[in-house]
């Protein structure tokens, strides 16, 4: 019983995340709302996957994911927005209405 709000919260995060890449304006704010929710989403999913099913050989890959997750996600996030930022991708800015 104690798995599921974990499995629901991380479906919150994942929608939230989701969200943000549909309504931010640009490359730079997209990437933080989906690194951020989408690991945060899944490691809260993990984690009730792992009491949902118990501590056995299943949980043990799922733990295995779940570090390699927080490793690569981090990472990755910074790869897209250092390459972003050699491309030359400016920032989004609000314009001034006169």
């Amino acid at each position: 019983m104690i798995a599921y709000p974990f499995i629901f919260l991380g479906l919150i995060f994942i929608f939230f995340g989701t969200l943000g890449i549909v309504r931010f304006p640009d490359i730079y704010t997209r990437l933080q709302t989906s690194s951020k929710c989408d690991t945060a989403g899944a490691v809260a999913l993990l984690v009730g996957l792992i009491l949902k099913e118990g501590f056995d050989s299943f949980s043990l890959r799922i733990l295995i994911i779940l570090v390699f997750l927080l490793f690569t996600n981090p990472v990755a996030s910074h790869a897209i927005a250092r390459s972003a930022a050699i491309r030359g991708t400016k920032p989004w800015r609000k314009k001034k209405k006169c």
